[in-house]
Order: C-alpha cells, then structure tokens, then sequence
C-alpha cells in the first residue's frame, strides 16, 4: 500500500481508542475493540513509514570494458611546415575531448583515442623520418576524423614517413641466386632493430622457435 494509505490507517485506529475510552455500552465496546482489531490487522500488513521513506537503491550499471587496438590505417601529406596525418575513427567526434591525446616526442608521436566503441584506439610512429618540434604540434579532432600537425625542424622534404619505411622500401631487390632464407633473416634482423617493444618481443619468439625447429631436425619456418 501506499504511505497515504498506512498513514490513513493509523488515524483511523487512534481515533477509535479515543472512542472506546468513552463509550458506556458494552456492545459499543466489543463493537469498537473488533474495529480495531481488523484495523490493526490490516495496517500489519502494510511497510513500514520509515520503509517507504528509504531511498530507491540505484543498480550500479557495469561498463564493458576496453581493451586496446593498433591503428594501422592512416593517410599523411606535407606542406612546407607541417607533416600532417590523417586518422578516420567513426563517432570520434562525440566522444568526450578528454579521451583523445597525442603525445610528441623529436622523432616520434602517438595518438591515443580511449573508450571509443569499446575500444582504446592506439597509433605509434616511432623513428620519424626527420626530427619534429614537440612543443609546437599539435592534433584536431574533427567529424569521424583525427587530424595530427606535426612541425617540421627544418623546411625540407619527407621522403617517408618513418625511417623503417624507407629501409623497407629502398631493400636491393633479392638476385635469384641469392639465399632466401638470409635475405628474410636480414629483413627479420632490421625490423627487431627498429621495431618497439612489442615487435621486438614478437621477432624473438619467433628466433627462439626457429632454432629449435632446427636444432630437432625440423627445420626452419623463417
């Protein structure tokens, strides 16, 4: 019942006590005290006034939690000053600006859109081709889009991106005589030098494992 209803219910008992204390006739007593008695009986049934006076307990909502991406797909021009890149994220622009940073350092940066989606979206450029002003860079967020200015040192032409891009990409094609499997060692050898840390936690398994595949006879898989 409602707190109207149990409070109705308690005056009306009230008021019958006070009528039975002055009533004369002995029906109008045993009339009276069964009143009250269903009364009672009734008003048991009903919560408490303190009960209805608690606060409705709020469900605590559990937010699914996020777990980290790589951003591998990304556009970048230049002008005289800046090296821009260009990174699409859908709903980027609704989320909070507070989840969105991008950390410069001379020759690296990384962009961090967090709870995206469900999502930490993540980009990491490390050994940028040339040297960068930190202080001066700086990010814009725009619909579906995150726009990184970073400001050349010097006013001169990237040729890459990164320094390992332009390793990868000026590797002396392999002559057909040529071992295959050096040259892939070599290659291995050059992205565990300019790879992280996680790339180079990767290229080391896969070492580790290449070796004992060898040494049991397996032979190598790289």
């Amino acid at each position: 019942m409602s707190e109207d209803k149990t409070k109705e219910l308690m005056q009306d008992i009230e008021e019958l006590k006070v009528l039975l204390t002055e009533a004369k006739r002995m029906r109008v007593k045993q009339l009276l005290q069964s009143s009250i008695k269903q009364l009672e009986t009734e008003l048991a049934a009903c919560p408490k006034l303190e009960d209805l006076a608690q606060p409705i307990e709020k469900k605590t909502v559990i937010k699914p939690k996020c777990y980290d991406v790589q951003i591998t797909n990304y556009a970048w021009d230049q002008s005289d000053g800046f090296v821009k890149l260009y990174v699409t994220l859908e709903g980027v622009h609704e989320i909070l600006a507070e989840n969105v940073t991008c950390n410069f350092t001379q020759r690296s940066v990384e962009l961090v859109v967090k709870d995206l989606q469900s999502k930490n979206h993540i980009l990491r450029l490390l050994k940028l081709m040339n040297p960068i002003q930190p202080k001066v860079s700086y990010y814009k967020i725009k619909t579906d889009k995150v726009v990184v200015f970073m400001k050349k040192e010097k006013s001169q032409s990237w040729s890459h991106l990164t320094s390992q891009e332009k390793k990868v990409k000026d590797k002396p094609e392999v002559k057909d005589d040529a071992d295959p499997t050096s040259g892939l060692m070599d290659l291995m050898r050059q992205m565990y030098e300019d790879g992280d840390d996680e790339m180079k936690r990767t290229i080391a398994k896969a070492w580790t494992e290449s070796r004992e595949k060898g040494a049991s006879g397996g032979g190598y898989d790289i």
